[in-house]
């Protein structure tokens, strides 16, 4: 769809359509706005700039060809003030506005809240796989001082022990890498789902932002921020050696 071109005021009918009333569904120039603004009924209505307004032509109701004013919560349905009194009667409604605005903001928050809980979560990984990378240099640094001392008869213990705790800890560090890339793709996710609302801000308040917006809202439940697991623990414990029995010299480490 292409950008709206210049627009002349709806009001006065001379100056230029620069702003444009969401509720009204009506072009202003600024002097227009100023009085619509001040006026009672219509002070809370709220303006964009023209040169941001999609034409799509106003939604119109097929059995009435009444603008769309109205959400019917019965059915789910958008409809006009004749359908309130007339084929919807004694169904519960909302106003149009009132509905895309709670949608807005239940996105807005609900999606915010899931990129903070994202953006945390990778934080927490990624510290928690530096301390695990600091206590792995730690048991290695603890089996290899032990080894020195009875390297005459433990050298091929010490390469075999040393190589077991880094290739287990390498498994370990591959889970927690692969959450890491998961938790990436569900944060690239959520941006995504951002920009739908930056561009459905742009749409025109009616039955399809209303639908669009819906659908927003089931991709955001379906947005699915995967628990963080619990850390892999490594520790080394040293034990008394004998000359006579090297391989009982090395203590035993453990990674859960």
């Amino acid at each position: 769809m292409a950008q709206a071109a210049s627009k002349t005021c709806e009001i006065c009918i001379s100056a230029t359509g620069s702003q444009y009333c969401l509720e009204c569904e009506q072009y202003f120039c600024e002097n227009c706005k100023t009085f619509h603004s001040r006026q009672k009924i219509s002070k809370t209505h709220q303006f964009q700039s023209s040169s941001d307004v999609i034409p799509e032509g106003k939604s119109k109701c097929k059995d009435h060809n009444e603008d769309f004013s109205f959400v019917c919560k019965t059915c789910n349905v958008v409809v006009c003030s004749s359908c309130v009194t007339g084929s919807h009667t004694g169904h519960a409604f909302s106003k149009l506005m009132d509905s895309i605005t709670q949608l807005k903001e239940k996105n807005t928050t609900y999606l915010r809240r899931k990129i903070q809980q994202s953006t945390q979560n990778m934080k927490q990984i990624e510290e928690g796989i530096k301390e695990f990378d600091v206590k792995v240099e730690e048991v290695v640094k603890a089996i290899t001082n032990e080894g020195t001392k009875l390297k005459a008869m433990v050298d091929k213990c010490v390469a075999g022990m040393i190589s077991s705790v880094n290739d287990q800890s390498r498994r370990e560090k591959d889970k927690l890498t692969k959450i890491m890339a998961d938790t990436r793709i569900d944060l690239k996710a959520g941006s995504d789902l951002d920009k739908q609302i930056y561009e459905l801000d742009k749409m025109r308040n009616d039955g399809n932002l209303l639908k669009s917006l819906q659908k927003l809202t089931d991709d955001i439940a379906k947005l699915t921020i995967k628990p963080i697991p619990e850390f892999p623990y490594i520790k080394y414990t040293a034990k008394s050696a004998t000359d006579n029995d090297v391989k009982q010299l090395f203590g035993n480490y453990i990674i859960r």
